[in-house]
């Protein structure tokens, strides 16, 4: 298996939780690179990878494939676009970029120096996703006619951290970004919305709630979130003409590689049974009520596709104009809270 070496951009929590993790466990892949401008946090997980102090180090080694772009949002844009034009391909944190034309301006620059571009969507293997995905195209609820998806958490205060200060780009791009991308998966685009975006935590300098509903002829769909929820609520709601399926809680993997484990190992992803979302319905004649069991996450199928993808030239999982449509969706979304008006797509 050859491998392909990668640079991360970045060692906060994306590098340390999520990248790192993932790419160790894939034997396609090697990182050599990890820019920390100041400290050296990687040194103890990944001693095989230098440690650089300024981007052109990543960009001038001739050595690195693929960089991750795990940055601030403000700088993915400028930072793929540098990546791409020193002819490696692009892994990017969402969300993609803050302005839809610059999603489009590197999509087309990818294309043009033939580089592999995608964005880190992970959240396309949640176990609860990948359940709803599979209840909504069995039919198991009839037909759709109410799609409700919360991402919530609880966090009152402000903390410190680029993402809580006045440059930090609020709720709707960081989980917001998944909701809207989950959706869009599922539904495709919508014709328009209406979105009521806040900020409701004392000293709040950018929006820490939302209320976006996707309007899709047949059926609702509301995406919600806010950092002042204490006692959480079911995190999927569905009806549909023959029953309901509703899940609580959130998809274990963020919290195994927090802690430690090797993604991909025994068991990974799976959902104790008492985790399990609650079903009732009547599906070809019969009744269907109870516990209904999650389908295993699998976050380490987003590499395992990026590296089929440049090695085997097999199509990406997560298109880039997919994450463009995500950032079209968000742009309109603010629009709409701000003019208090629905917005046609």
């Amino acid at each position: 298996m050859q491998r392909i070496k990668v640079a991360l951009s970045s060692y906060g929590m994306s590098g340390l939780v999520f990248h790192g993790p993932l790419l160790e466990s894939h034997p396609g892949f090697s990182i050599v690179s990890i820019l920390e401008r100041h400290r050296e946090d990687s040194a103890r997980k990944h001693p095989g990878a230098r440690i650089v102090r300024q981007f052109e180090e990543i960009l001038d080694d001739p050595e690195v494939e693929l960089v991750v772009v795990n940055t601030p949002d403000h700088l993915h844009y400028e930072m793929t676009a540098r990546v791409i034009k020193a002819g490696k391909h692009a892994v990017v944190e969402k969300p993609f970029t803050l302005k839809s034309a610059h999603a489009g301006e590197l999509i087309q620059m990818a294309k043009d120096h033939g580089r592999l571009l995608t964005v880190f969507q992970n959240r396309r293997w949640d176990g609860d996703f990948l359940t709803v995905k599979e209840i909504i195209e069995s039919k198991k609820l009839g037909r759709l006619v109410d799609f409700e998806s919360h991402f919530d958490r609880y966090r009152n205060y402000i903390q410190e951290s680029w993402k809580d200060q006045s440059n930090g780009t609020g709720t709707l791009y960081n989980l917001g970004s998944h909701l809207v991308d989950q959706a869009l998966c599922l539904f495709g685009m919508p014709d328009r919305l209406f979105c009521d975006s806040r900020m409701l935590r004392d000293g709040a300098q950018t929006d820490d709630s939302f209320d976006l509903f996707l309007h899709y002829p047949g059926f609702k769909c509301l995406l919600r979130s806010s950092y002042l929820v204490r006692e959480p609520g079911p995190r999927f709601i569905l009806h549909g003409t023959e029953g309901s399926y509703l899940k609580w809680g959130l998809d274990p993997q963020e919290e195994a590689l927090k802690s430690g484990e090797i993604p991909g190992s025994p068991s990974w992803g799976e959902e104790p049974e008492d985790a399990w979302g609650r079903i009732n319905s009547s599906f070809q004649g019969k009744a269907l009520a109870g516990s209904y069991p999650t389908v295993p996450g699998s976050y380490p199928r987003f590499y395992e596709n990026v590296y089929r993808a440049i090695r085997h030239h097999e199509p990406l999982a997560i298109l880039p104009e997919q994450a463009g449509d995500v950032i079209r969706i968000i742009e309109s979304a603010y629009e709409s809270s701000r003019m208090g008006r629905v917005v046609n797509l």
